[in-house]
């Protein structure tokens, strides 16, 4: 399929910032991983006799949003942003997660110059944490520019990660012990909110910057809340059941390069969102520090189920 077909007068504004244009597309794609679902959201009041005990459940579904300039700030040259993008997740703790996603967006700055870019991401998770695969391609104008494939395993008593990247160029990388795989960090994510806690610090590595990093992160957790299905939502197959009275948290995660002493380290990045219990994110905003994104649900097909409902340990 053709980007023109993706696309619906959809432009994007650059800034030579803190990241570069390949960066913070790979940030959105990044994004998309938290993001299943874009929607606002109504709040009801907490209802702590809705405290959930059981096993986490990623639920299977196919999203497409359209992206939009939230707000910029002082010495940005943004003007427009928008863009859409497709994000599908399937499968199950005992079969393994796969998040496939594309992402197609015009760039225009202030100088009135625009590129077309489109990117593609594919990567399939063990349950368990175990094992993670993972293939991305970027287009420019139509073209080619990088493609990013590897596979990452952790040894078995160190839990220490080795990653294997094929493409750019063949190249073996060791990561610690503390790395955490995206699907994996979602699930952390939700069960350090349903104990109570604030905040999570955790290494992440999801394949980007063509295999080669990993971000420190630190997740701060809101006070605990029940979702509403959005009315956008209300027609839509399952969707009461989904997101109607799930319990929620608000959460904001903060990107910083590794290595830095983020007391005092400006964050590359910033993601903040709506956490359900069921791994759907709504109202989400990504704040790049001169502009932020927000983006828009406007379609939404829920999946067939895993093939088992409780995590692997």
């Amino acid at each position: 399929m053709g980007a023109d077909l993706w696309l619906d007068r959809n432009r994007i504004c650059m800034t030579d910032g803190r990241m570069s244009v390949r960066e913070r597309a790979a940030a959105f794609v990044r994004a998309g991983a938290w993001a299943a679902l874009f929607a606002g959201v109504a709040l009801a009041t907490p209802d702590r006799s809705h405290a959930a005990d059981g096993p986490i459940v990623m639920v299977p579904h196919r999203a497409i949003y359209e992206m939009t300039l939230a707000n910029t700030r002082g010495g940005s040259s943004v003007t427009q942003v928008s863009g859409r993008m497709v994000y599908e997740l399937v499968g199950s703790a005992c079969e393994g997660y796969t998040q496939n996603m594309r992402f197609v967006t015009q760039m225009e700055n202030q100088n009135g110059s625009t590129t077309l870019t489109d990117l593609r991401s594919s990567s399939w998770e063990e349950g368990n944490g175990k094992r993670f695969r993972f293939n991305s391609s970027q287009f420019r104008d139509e073209k080619a520019t990088e493609v990013t494939v590897g596979d990452a395993a952790r040894a078995p008593i160190t839990n220490e990660v080795k990653v294997e990247l094929s493409k750019p160029a063949k190249r073996d990388i060791q990561l610690s012990g503390r790395t955490y795989f995206p699907v994996q960090h979602s699930i952390a994510l939700i069960e350090t909110a349903r104990a109570g806690k604030t905040s999570f610090r955790a290494d992440l590595y999801d394949g980007s910057e063509k295999g080669e990093k990993v971000y420190d992160t630190v997740s701060a957790i809101g006070r605990p809340t029940v979702s509403r299905t959005p009315a956008r939502l209300a027609s839509a197959k399952n969707a009461d059941r989904l997101l109607g009275g799930i319990p929620a948290w608000p959460v904001s995660i903060a990107y910083y390069e590794p290595n830095s002493d983020n007391r005092d380290a400006v964050p590359v990045y910033e993601l903040s969102f709506l956490f359900l219990e069921n791994g759907v994110s709504q109202n989400m905003l990504i704040d790049y520090g001169d502009f932020a994104i927000q983006g828009d649900l406007k379609e939404i097909t829920y999946l067939e189920p895993g093939k088992c409902d409780t995590p692997k340990r």
